[in-house]
């Protein structure tokens, strides 16, 4: 059993079990001792998102870094992807990034990244835990010159930047188009700018003024509607909201009309079949991905490969099975050609080098996938709750699935990062679907009443 470890890092409200600072310092203890072996200069990277509560997150951590004697680099608020790219850049031995991703500010997270740039896999975050607990490391405590130290990395933004423009293809330019850009008063706001403004668009930047309590507030790829509502009222071209970590996007077209992850892979995944770029020919999604993108897939001569939900279990398919393009529903697109993590800037330069190459609109490339009607409805809970020992549930479920049959499905799982059971039903007829989902989030929050 899991003790601090979600699906995507630690996470929690900030100053409570399990994001306080007593745990940051020992996993940060933790993460230094795995990577020591017989060298005597060990470096591990620390990068945060603009939450009020990384400044005691990432000195708790450092702490921990430095009293196992490793030396930490600290590049200060950079999107997730950014501490990927200055881990492997730079050779760290590790890179840990201080973020609640698209949670609210009074939330935080701790998500750590390999020497390869890749996130831990389950079996080391284990390993974590087991440290923690069992107080293995309490006799081991470097002392004088063996104790480490902190060193700033002032242009980590700068190496980003660079790394991300020469993602774009140089025979093009992003002149003469204009961009609405929401950047959630998150990590992006330092970088997002500037990729997009020295790469030729005209950009007109919202989500660009953080103050520790403000990011993802009523902004960015959870909330959309602001940034294309700008769109329509500017007459952009193109509308991009990223997370408050930047490791994800939902894009609009010229017409303000919101183009989710599923439309954007659809798309990105056409240009690389028609290049013979993507590999086997098969695109990488989760279970929570629209049955329009494997129809999709399935009519561009490609295919479809499910996995759970969670980027990183997407990264662990396409490392395994030799793919190169992957992503989910949400906005976390995964261009392995590019980087190991999602990257929401890359994945929008991605996609305007398309529509630049076909000299297309959004609206006309989304055309690419028509999306089944969808319904995700989340029952917040008070405790714990096993789906298949709540009277009736399993009875609904098995019913409801036989009522839509091959034309729909139904998918109810809890979430890996807050209290929530997430409840997604598709199919061809909206009002049932609906109706569908109702009837299981009524029992779910009937059994959660009872407890």
């Amino acid at each position: 059993m899991r003790k601090l470890f979600g699906t995507d890092g630690v996470r929690g409200v900030a100053n409570t079990h399990p994001m306080t600072a007593e745990i940051a310092m020992q996993i940060g203890r933790s993460i230094a001792f795995l990577v020591k072996d017989t060298r005597s200069d060990h470096r591990i990277v620390i990068g945060k998102d603009t939450r009020l509560s990384g400044y005691m997150i990432e000195n708790a951590l450092a702490a921990g870094i430095c009293s196992m004697g490793v030396n930490i680099l600290l590049v200060g608020p950079l999107p997730t992807p950014g501490i990927a790219f200055i881990t492997t850049s730079m050779r760290a031995d590790a890179g840990v990034v201080i973020s609640a991703s698209h949670n609210p500010f009074q939330d935080n997270g701790i998500k750590i990244f390999s020497r390869d740039g890749y996130k831990l896999p389950d079996e080391k975050e284990l390993q974590i835990e087991d440290l923690i607990f069992s107080q293995k490391m309490e006799a081991l405590r470097p002392v004088a010159e063996e104790v480490g130290r902190a060193t700033r990395i002032d242009d980590a933004r700068g190496r980003y930047i660079v790394a991300l423009k020469n993602t774009f293809p140089s025979r093009y330019a992003l002149d003469g188009i204009h961009i609405v850009l929401d950047c959630a008063h998150g990590a992006t706001y330092g970088v997002a700018p500037h990729v997009f403004e020295e790469l030729g668009a005209k950009v007109t930047a919202m989500g660009i003024t953080p103050d520790g309590t403000n990011i993802n507030r009523d902004c960015g790829a959870l909330h959309p509607q602001r940034m294309a509502a700008m769109v329509r009222e500017t007459g952009a071209d193109l509308g991009i909201a990223l997370d408050g970590d930047g490791d994800r996007l939902i894009v609009a077209d010229e017409m303000g009309n919101i183009v989710d992850g599923d439309h954007i892979m659809a798309i990105c995944a056409a240009d690389l079949m028609a290049q013979r770029h993507l590999r086997k020919k098969t695109l990488v999604a989760t279970v929570m991905s629209n049955m329009g993108l494997e129809v999709a897939m399935h009519r561009l001569g490609g295919k479809l490969l499910r996995t759970a939900v969670g980027d990183r279990y997407v990264v662990e398919a396409m490392r395994g099975g030799g793919y190169n393009f992957g992503g989910e529903q949400s906005g976390h697109l995964i261009f392995l050609d590019h980087n190991t993590t999602g990257d929401g800037i890359l994945a929008a330069l991605q996609l305007l080098a398309v529509m630049i190459k076909q000299r297309q609109p959004l609206s006309k490339l989304a055309g690419v996938m028509e999306s089944f009607p969808q319904v995700l409805k989340n029952v917040r809970t008070a405790h714990r709750i096993d789906l298949q020992r709540v009277d009736g549930f399993p009875e609904a479920m098995a019913g409801l699935e036989a009522k839509l049959g091959k034309r729909g499905r139904i998918l109810v799982r809890p979430s890996g990062t807050e209290p929530v059971i997430r409840v997604m039903v598709e199919g061809e007829d909206a009002a049932e679907i609906d109706s569908m989902a109702d009837e299981l989030c009524a029992l779910i929050r009937k059994e959660d009443a009872a407890e």
